[in-house]
């Protein structure tokens, strides 16, 4: 199970990336839908978001990933909220990944993918914005695991001082 995303040139090592916990004025989430390029029953949801490219900084590279998958620019970016490391599976390779999560705030709800890689357009078949509730009930495989209880947490207590760091994933 990869988790989409991901750049056609990574090569591995630890890759560095930035993502976004994009909410609409309703609180709910936005996620795309990935799946094995070639195997969609083996799919799943994930934040947008991707790896860093040149000198960008984190903030940089999850704006630009977020309009690069989603077409949604009218973005108030927040916080890091959460960080994690996670290894796994994904297009015949492995990927090692250093992920940030930033909280971003957007009117913006309408998406239309803007410049997928070409391993994107085989492997990200769409967007929905979710409910927490409909999270918590969902029998799909989401990442990073735990979202719906990690939401339910912002909601309640608002983003952490500092980022809070989610438990490594390996798959």
């Amino acid at each position: 199970m990869g988790q989409g995303g991901a750049q056609d040139t990574y090569e591995g090592g630890l890759r560095r990336v930035a993502r976004v916990v994009l909410l609409d004025p309703q609180d709910r989430i936005l996620l795309l839908h990935g799946h094995e390029p070639d195997d969609p029953a083996d799919d799943w949801w994930f934040t947008p978001g991707g790896g860093l490219e040149g000198d960008e900084t984190r903030a940089q590279a999850a704006l630009r990933e977020l309009a690069e998958e989603t077409g949604i620019t009218d973005v108030e970016l927040g916080p890091v909220l959460w960080q994690r490391r996670c290894s796994f599976p994904f297009a015949g390779r492995r990927w090692d990944q250093d992920e940030w999560y930033y909280l971003a705030r957007t009117t913006q709800t309408a998406t239309a993918a803007q410049s997928l890689t070409d391993l994107e357009k085989r492997s990200v078949v769409g967007a929905r914005w979710w409910t927490c509730r409909e999270l918590a009930a969902a029998h799909e495989t989401v990442y990073p695991t735990r979202l719906a209880e990690l939401l339910r947490t912002l909601f309640d207590e608002g983003p952490p001082a500092r980022p809070e760091v989610l438990d490594t994933e390996i798959v």
